[in-house]
């Protein structure tokens, strides 16, 4: 489909001659001869957000030429003018486990649309959509040759009926592609394949025309591909939806926090160690709704995969992007990994002529900016259950030490000081941990025994030097006679096919098998809770024992209860740790100084006898990570294999929902809808369905993984005669709503305040006895009585899950009350047609006293502006009253407009069926 660009813009269109071949673009410079603006000093990635406009001005487009001089004024303010604007991403990546669901309702749209007498065609996307499968992947089997088969044929026996959605939805709708399961993580294959840096297409008057390339993702780690210059970012799929509808993303122009980075990494540091500092300095800063940009010589020693790394856990630093402008390394790795050269010379000429590109005289105006200095950087690790907590690996041990104590209620200031003087013994935990022998077998586990250790994730699997590194320790392990502890749950779960290609030709896989890291298949795995069970002797320990069992990781995301419901404690770290402390198999360890096994003759070994050197890595990297590695492996890579090639799916333009299904159910969210918007309604005689801390992720709001056969949503399969082994995840059933509804705020984690003491999805009902959540939402429902949340800080932080949004409306929530609001959960909730609140004047739910007891009323929403203070009248029980103002965090007019349709689906199936 041609891209649909402004009429009047021939005053910013230029043309560039780039190996014989002329092609159009949209000049900056120009922009400015033209009196628009002086655009020379903004930040590369704020000139992609320029671009977009120049590229849309006028032309019915929703873009001013007011929005273009805006950014001319952003520079001369120093960073800042939020000014509201229309940006369009050109183009859109999904996952399987958000992906789902929007294809869902673009199923039920098409039903919408026909019910409001209009065409279901008109329901299709507009722009290019890209769906990786790579969130389904369990890890059943491990630690053997047999397990990558045996976990695929699995994945297919459990969501075959997911895959065949997918695939129909493939052929009934336009531009729409589907990458099959056991091909790789979607992030990875974005930057390894499908993103080009810069984007080419043809306009309206048949123009080929080149722009930068930008994207959004139903994923939050969209945001790894800003590592190659590619702007692009989370949000939750109803967003993403209006976008391949054609309808502009809604945003403020940023502010742009300018990230300085200097030296080089020393020796004997990986990636993961600097991205851990990154995240730890920028939460600190606070940089919410803000882009990062980094820049400084450093860059002229990291290489893109490192850079990728940063980028990737933007989610984490709680950045809206992490970007990196393009500059020789950029060039360098689109080469590498296959791309084709003519594209290479446009990203290079196109960067030079329209002032996107990075050399030593760039120095452009930020909003603020910090600065680390990479050879400060040492080995670390994070947790126990927050990326941003930093742990330098020289004080892993004692910092464990202070988890334990925390949980035990108990004074291990002592012990841990000792730790940290004088390092603990290996084998002898101390107190006040417990222990608890492990049935038939003869070892016991304790607090901190490590019965997770997974290579996994986008994060990590896409760089080849840590990746590179793991094989190495495991090859240097394995030749001294070490292994892992047999209480530990191995697993490499490489992001695409491509690492796996490199390590068989480094001879490396063979090494890290003989240590237990098998291949065991292409996904997210452990990263979002698809982890697996562990051995049932283990799991059944580590309750009798009360146990803090640990997880380490490569992954992103550590959060209470994501990882595995037998895991209290998850740390995040560089692949090589992640091998070391499976061999250690003890978080009591400090793998600084204690040894973390003994050879063949009994002989301590240390984690500095199995490291590699950064020479070994990189002269690996440059025989094995070859630009005919990734061609080869990418040649076909919407083919699939003879598994997906035979799914059959009907050829229709609707989907019949199949009434037995547990998968797939039609939402009830266009169902009866008129043609008209509704208004704003104030609400009255609200009660409070839960109270909850701060930083409520949207895991605790809507898990990923496992539940139980005593959960709601087990309730329900049972009662549909679908046994527990058949039940998967919360997150591969994301497409029937009546199994997500049970398991919103359903985490085993997650703690309501109106309670005491207790973990997990309850709260109290009408009657004001202990319930699921669920099923107090039901008995309030049939009340008609509406319901508010409150929370703390951050809520709504971590992943992009549409579905944290939509069970909560779903369950009658009218409003969020929080301190703040992440950004993506923020839209999301705007977008499902719930109102998110902000206290004012120091007020939180500690100060006001709040017990669940509470009546609330917001009035003044039917004539609500943007960003507007509001009144709140909260009743307590015994009948005194509190008046306070809050914040509505509806920020945009066109926001205004999705919620008083009920939703922005329910704005765009109006406008596509009225046109």
């Amino acid at each position: 489909m041609p891209i649909t660009v402004g009429q009047d813009t021939a005053k910013t269109r230029k043309t560039l001659s780039v190996n014989g071949k002329t092609i159009s673009f949209y000049s900056i410079p120009a922009a400015t001869e033209a009196g628009l603006g002086d655009f020379s000093r903004l930040p590369a990635a704020l000139k992609v957000v320029l671009e977009n406009l120049l590229r849309f001005e006028d032309g019915g487009f929703s873009v001013s030429t007011d929005d273009i001089k805006a950014f001319g004024e952003w520079a001369k303010n120093g960073g800042q003018n939020p000014r509201e604007i229309a940006y369009r991403p050109a183009r859109v990546l999904m996952q399987d486990f958000t992906g789902v669901p929007a294809v869902v309702d673009l199923a039920a749209m098409r039903d919408g649309i026909k019910a409001l007498g209009g065409d279901a065609k008109k329901i299709n996307p507009l722009v290019p959509v890209d769906l990786v499968i790579d969130h389904s992947v369990m890890i059943d089997e491990f630690g053997n040759p047999r397990a990558f088969q045996m976990n695929v044929d699995r994945e297919y026996e459990r969501n075959m009926e997911r895959y065949t959605f997918l695939k129909w939805g493939q052929t009934a709708f336009n531009n729409f592609r589907v990458v099959p399961p056991g091909t790789g993580i979607c992030h990875q294959v974005n930057l390894e394949y499908l993103a080009q840096t810069v984007w080419t297409d043809v306009d309206q008057d048949g123009h080929e025309v080149a722009y930068p390339d930008t994207l959004v993702g139903t994923d939050s780690h969209t945001t790894m591909v800003n590592g190659a210059a590619v702007l692009g970012w989370g949000v939750g799929g109803i967003e993403a939806e209006a976008a391949m509808l054609g309808q502009p993303i809604s945003m403020l122009i940023p502010e742009v926090v300018g990230f300085e980075l200097t030296g080089e990494m020393v020796e004997g540091t990986t990636g993961t160690d600097l991205v851990l500092k990154v995240v730890e300095m920028l939460r600190k800063l606070g940089v919410v709704g803000k882009f990062v940009e980094f820049y400084g010589a450093g860059l002229d020693h990291l290489p893109l995969a490192d850079r990728a790394t940063i980028a990737n856990m933007a989610p984490e630093y709680g950045a809206t992007c992490g970007f990196f402008p393009i500059d020789k390394e950029t060039l360098r790795y689109l080469r590498n990994t296959g791309r084709d050269e003519d594209r290479i010379a446009l990203v290079e000429a196109y960067a030079k002529e329209n002032g996107f590109w990075r050399d030593e005289d760039y120095a452009p105006i930020y909003t603020t900016t910090l600065s680390l200095d990479m050879g400060t950087i040492v080995p670390a690790i994070s947790g126990p259950k927050r990326p941003q907590d930093y742990v330098a690996l020289s004080a892993s041990a004692a910092s464990f030490a202070k988890v334990i104590s925390d949980y035990r209620g108990t004074d291990a200031s002592k012990g841990a000081q000792a730790m940290a003087d004088e390092g603990p013994a290996p084998s002898a935990p101390l107190n006040p941990q417990k222990s608890q022998a492990v049935k038939g077998e003869d070892y016991t586990l304790h607090d901190g025994s490590v019965v997770i250790a997974s290579i996994t994730s986008c994060t990590n699997t896409s760089n080849p030097y840590v990746m590179i590194g793991a094989g190495l320790v495991a090859r240097k392990a394995a030749a001294l006679g070490l292994t892992r502890k047999p209480w530990v749950k191995t697993s490499l779960a490489p992001g695409s096919q491509v690492v796996s290609a490199y390590l068989e030709a480094a001879g490396l896989q063979e090494d890290l098998d003989k240590i237990g890291f098998n291949l065991v298949g292409y996904g997210c795995t452990t990263c979002i809770g698809n982890s697996g069970p562990l051995q049932p002797e283990i799991s059944e320990a580590i309750v009798a024992g009360d146990l803090v069992a640990t997880a380490v990781l490569s992954g992103n995301r550590n959060f209470e209860g994501r990882i595995s419901p037998d895991v209290r404690a998850n740390y995040l770290a560089s692949p090589p740790l992640v091998v070391a402390y499976a061999i250690a198999g003890d978080m009591n360890i400090d793998l600084t100084r204690d040894p973390i096994g003994q050879d063949q003759s009994g002989k301590d070994v240390f984690l500095k006898d199995i490291w590699p050197s950064t020479k070994e890595i990189a002269d690996l990297v440059e025989a094995t990570v070859t630009r005919a590695a990734f061609q080869a492996k990418y040649a076909d890579v919407f083919k699939g294999d003879e598994k997906w090639q035979g799914v059959s799916v009907p050829d229709q333009e609707t989907y019949d929902w199949p009434a037995a299904s547990t998968y797939i159910q039609n939402p009830p969210y266009f169902q009866g809808m008129g043609s008209e918007p509704g208004t704003i309604h104030s609400i009255h005689g609200a009660k409070p369905l839960l109270i909850l801390g701060d930083m409520v992720t949207t895991d605790h709001i809507s898990p990923a993984g496992s539940f139980a056969t005593t959960t709601p949503a087990g309730q329900y399969l049972l009662e549909r005669q679908v046994q527990p082994r058949e039940f998967n995840s919360y997150g591969s059933r994301r497409g029937n709503h009546e199994i997500m509804m049970r398991g919103t705020f359903a985490n085993i984690r997650i703690k309501n305040e109106m309670l005491d003491g207790v973990e997990g999805g309850y709260t109290k009902g009408p009657d004001g006895a202990q319930t699921s959540v669920y099923e107090a939402s039901m008995a309030y429902q049939a009340e008609g009585t509406p319901l508010v949340i409150f929370g703390g800080e951050q809520y709504g932080a971590g992943s992009s899950r549409d579905w944290a949004a939509k069970g909560t409306a779903l369950l009658g929530v009218k409003a969020v009350i929080a301190e703040s609001f992440e950004r993506i959960h923020r839209s999301n909730l705007v977008g499902m047609g719930v109102i998110p609140f902000e206290f004012t004047g120091g007020d939180t739910r500690k100060s006001l006293g709040l017990t669940g007891a509470e009546t609330v009323d917001i009035t003044g929403l039917e004539s609500v502006t943007p960003l507007q203070e509001v009144p709140c009248t909260i009743t307590y029980a015994d009948g005194n009253r509190k008046e306070i103002t809050l914040k509505c965090r509806i920020d945009t007019a066109p926001e205004i407009e999705y919620v008083e349709n009920g939703g922005v689906l329910h704005y765009v199936l109006r406008k596509l069926a009225a046109k």
